[in-house]
């Protein structure tokens, strides 16, 4: 008897595969290895807005490295390959299975995130715990902070951490630092940090006259023919420093300057909505960015500016009673952070929706770091010119 039946035979003929087999093979490692290229080390995005330009454009297509910050870790390990959040040809059918959910985890990075830094992260917005009813205590808050319809303000959004809208903004603090803006221009830790070689913002400019040639103009695509002016041979449109400083060596330019907003309050929802602190896009802070292990003191200043971040992100009951804080049922007097946090903004000030509306970026959103941009497409030019080639391979800084 044969006690070795299961050893194959030496002189055995191999079984050969069918096309069919062999194509079906090729497929699926061809997805295994492009998902795993995906999740841990680069992935393709494009710009859908212009809340980051002069830097990125709308139409540019970026390649943005996981490995920098770290590959995070799939928190939605179930999901179709090469999908975000729905179904392609789909708006509304999901790509994955929320019934597995994995904890934050992240392998080791490069490096970590420093200011100044275009990072890809999951939109904050909208993730808030669902109220149920109006004797919530964060219900409460927000109706003291003078907004009435707590429902519409903040949205209710089921899908998971790592399936959320993916946005790109500049890094302008890292955790523990202190942001102020005066007059538009941001501070870090008391240093000012104006734009340089990038973003935008509204500049007035006051010409001697308007009897000049416009071909002039032309370069710096100022949209002056779409613009009505605010004064006598004055108008406001948005522009980089460096086109303000080229405007004032024209002869016929009298003045340029920033024309940001005055210091007051803001409607439009500006974070935390605290009707104790005027703040505007342009006039904003003192705010600290939490840190893992600071921890802060808890009272009635410094909770509209950390509630979010300690009850949403980091998953503690958070309530008030007799105008005592509670966490998880505990009378609490100060908390300790557990994440690191960001403040992302874009570099067109005035059309950028960032932590200014929505405060800080927790760390286990943070998808990665954008290196460069491999292909930028006008869908505004004529055919012949639609691909921007001097922006191919460009890198972002």
């Amino acid at each position: 008897m044969n006690y070795k039946f299961w050893q194959r035979k030496k002189d055995a003929p191999k079984k050969k595969k069918t096309k069919t087999r062999e194509w079906v093979d090729a497929i699926v490692f061809a997805v295994v290895a492009a998902t795993i290229i995906r999740v841990f080390f680069i992935e393709a995005y494009t710009i859908p807005s212009g809340s980051m330009e002069r830097s990125l454009l709308v139409g540019d297509f970026l390649f943005v490295s996981k490995v920098n910050y770290g590959p995070r870790i799939p928190m939605t390990p179930v999901a179709f390959p090469f999908a975000h959040h729905t179904m392609p040809l789909t708006t509304s059918t999901k790509a994955y299975w929320d019934g597995v959910q994995w904890k934050y985890r992240r392998l080791p990075g490069l490096s970590d995130i420093k200011r100044n830094d275009v990072v890809v992260f999951n939109f904050p917005e909208g993730d808030t715990v669902a109220v149920e009813n109006q004797a919530d205590s964060y219900y409460r808050l927000v109706r003291a902070m003078g907004r009435e319809n707590v429902r519409n303000t903040y949205t209710i959004v089921d899908r998971p951490v790592d399936k959320r809208e993916n946005f790109i903004k500049r890094c302008i603090g890292i955790p523990g630092d202190e942001i102020t803006m005066k007059g538009g221009v941001a501070y870090v830790n008391g240093k000012m940090e104006p734009l340089e070689n990038t973003g935008m913002m509204p500049y007035r400019i006051e010409f001697k006259t308007m009897e000049f040639d416009y071909s002039l103009l032309t370069e710096f695509k100022l949209g002056l023919e779409n613009t009505p002016p605010v004064g006598a041979n004055t108008y406001v449109v948005d522009a980089t420093p460096e086109t303000a400083e080229k405007l004032k060596k024209f002869n016929f330019v009298k003045s340029v300057g920033l024309s940001p907003d005055p210091a007051g309050p803001e409607a439009g929802g500006i974070f935390p909505n605290d009707p104790n602190r005027p703040w505007n896009r342009d006039n904003y802070g003192p705010i600290k960015i939490p840190a893992k292990g600071w921890t802060v003191q808890i009272d009635s200043n410094t909770m509209p500016l950390y509630y979010r971040a300690i009850r949403t992100y980091e998953g503690n009951k958070v309530e008030q009673k007799a105008g005592v804080w509670y966490i998880n049922d505990k009378a609490a007097t100060s908390y300790t952070f557990k994440m690191n946090y960001y403040w992302m903004m874009g570099d067109n000030r005035h059309n950028s929706a960032d932590s200014r509306y929505w405060g800080f970026v927790p760390e286990d959103h943070i998808v990665g770091k954008a290196l460069f941009i491999w292909m930028s497409w006008d869908s505004e030019a004529s055919f012949f010119h639609k691909i921007r080639w001097s922006r191919l391979l460009k890198g972002i800084h």
